[in-house]
């Protein structure tokens, strides 16, 4: 069911700063910052060439990270996203395994402008995962 990985998103506190130390120092190629309004986030995005690192910081109140900055204040890893051909297939068989979908278990679209939904580490062995259609 699922493919290959699609990024590993890491919540940071100020993801200028990021952003900055992934580009200046690693020399990593870094896109520009996204608001994700839908998803309470601003997203930038690090290519490694075989998979991609996501960084998130908090936009606006409500948002679905705020709690684990709270947390963590230096930031961390926050899920990783693993790719699937079909999202309303995966959802099928995940529901048959009773795999709990958060929020209200019906895909979003996400970062990329794909269908997404989120598995909750209660499910999935204390790990946050995202799955994406592609």
């Amino acid at each position: 069911m699922i493919g290959k990985l699609n990024h590993i998103a890491i919540a940071v506190p100020n993801i200028k700063e990021a952003a900055e130390q992934y580009k200046n120092i690693f020399g990593a190629k870094v896109s520009d910052p996204v608001e994700q309004p839908d998803h309470g986030v601003t997203t930038v995005f690090i290519d490694l060439g075989n998979t991609k690192i996501e960084l998130l910081e908090v936009l606006g109140e409500g948002s679905p990270i705020q709690n684990f900055i709270d947390k963590n204040p230096k930031g961390g890893m926050h899920h990783i996203c693993l790719e699937v051909n079909d999202i309303n297939t995966a959802i099928d068989k995940l529901n048959t395994h009773e795999v709990s979908i958060t929020g209200t278990g019906k895909p979003k679209i996400g970062a990329h402008g794909k269908p997404v939904v989120f598995l909750h580490p209660k499910s999935c062995n204390g790990t946050l995962i995202e799955l994406e259609e592609v």
